[in-house]
């Protein structure tokens, strides 16, 4: 979450009519995240969050996006609801961007996760999995082998300056990557960015998964390979055995991993740290110079990378 855009008195009051929410009795900019503009809303009918949506998300994917959280609420999955115009749509626009409402849920993100957090994504990870089967809308996942290439082929020399040798081993892990990609394992609406910036916990509970505008349709095993790298790692060198067995048990006791998953778990792992590698080195450059953020250091995922290679069956990641 940042600030990009900026609202004035006038623009949030002519955003709000739409809404049968009250006027605005506070609004503050979210400094954290690279993606959207967020500000924490309050209104007399209560705290929401309002993103005004920037850079990577398209129109044409909100309603996948503001169906999938919906849904998620109906069923007792811990995510936000979106809040409905007057009009009867999840999203609206100012400032000529797309806009939406959400609920707002309590908790704070863990700075420094533990076994009981890892256990608890593991099991909402997979009741989100279990909630959305049977999903109408698909979105393609953008950031998958293409994306990645697209992402960093042309910043290969920026690899390099920030560590000499890095452009090799990069492209050794994409190439080796999409040799050995699954092409049939159990497909579904998936998070994909469910890092613990995006889940919020109350003491050891979970209270909530919010920031789905990366969600996509894609493998169901996949998911569990980003929560894997972004939860799991004790340092970016040294992956936390007890933590990632935690997580997969927790995920097993309502959603089963089949042989053929866990036998796509390493080169998965390895490709959601390609993912994250790829836009973390974009973002590095790209950032505009005055937004209220700081990119994230895309040395982190060339360190996880180097667990992966290393890593040669689902053992490896306490399955």
């Amino acid at each position: 979450m940042a600030v990009y855009t900026q609202l004035s008195d006038a623009d949030l009051a002519a955003l709000l009519s739409e809404y049968d929410l009250g006027p605005a009795t506070a609004c503050k900019g979210i400094a954290e995240g690279v993606e959207n503009s967020n500000y924490l809303l309050r209104t007399p009918a209560g705290q929401f969050i309002l993103t005004i949506f920037e850079k990577r998300v398209r129109e044409e994917d909100l309603p996948f996006f503001m169906q999938i959280m919906a849904r998620l609420a109906e069923r007792g999955v811990a995510a936000p609801q979106p809040i409905a115009t007057k009009a009867g749509a999840l999203f609206t626009h100012t400032k000529q961007k797309a806009a939406a409402i959400i609920s707002f849920l309590e908790g704070v993100s863990p700075r420094s996760p533990d076994i009981g957090h890892c256990a608890a994504i593991g099991e909402v990870l997979a009741q989100m999995h279990v909630a959305l089967e049977g999903f109408p809308l698909q979105r393609a996942n953008a950031l998958s082998l293409d994306g990645w290439e697209n992402l960093i082929a042309p910043r290969l020399a920026q690899a390099e300056y920030l560590r000499p040798g890095l452009a090799k081993l990069i492209e050794r892990d994409v190439s080796e990557t999409r040799a050995a990609w699954p092409l049939d394992l159990p497909r579904g609406p998936i998070h994909a960015d469910l890092f613990p910036d995006n889940a919020l916990f109350l003491g050891d509970r979970l209270t909530g998964v919010i920031d789905f505008y990366f969600a996509c349709t894609d493998f169901l095993t996949y998911d569990l390979a980003v929560c894997l790298n972004a939860w799991c790692f004790a340092t970016p060198r040294e992956f936390d055995y007890a933590r990632g067995a935690a997580m997969i048990a927790a995920y097993e006791t309502i959603r089963p991993l089949s042989e053929t998953e866990r036998e796509a778990l390493p080169t998965l792992c390895r490709g959601a740290a390609l993912r994250f590698f790829a836009t973390r080195l974009a973002d590095w450059g790209d950032t505009p110079a005055g937004a209220l953020v700081k990119p994230k250091d895309p040395l982190e995922y060339a360190d996880k990378l180097a667990f992966h290679r290393n890593a040669k069956s689902a053992d490896a990641y306490g399955a």
